[in-house]
């Protein structure tokens, strides 16, 4: 499955992911399928995320 958004920098989707950990940190204790499940889809949009192209930004590398 293909998912794709438009309007969402890399580091609003960095924000997302960070959000679901942080999320899945809270509720670990009383719902720890809840937290596994939020862990997963942070780590499966991070990942997706490295994929990206490096921007090209213009500057020569240094």
């Amino acid at each position: 499955m293909t998912l794709h958004i438009t309007g969402l920098a890399p580091g609003d989707v960095a924000e997302v992911i960070e959000c679901l950990l942080v999320g899945a940190d809270h509720c670990v204790g009383h719902a720890p399928e809840l937290a596994e499940q939020r862990r997963s889809l942070a780590h499966r949009l991070g990942d997706s995320l490295d994929l990206l192209p490096t921007p090209n930004t213009g500057e020569e590398p240094a």
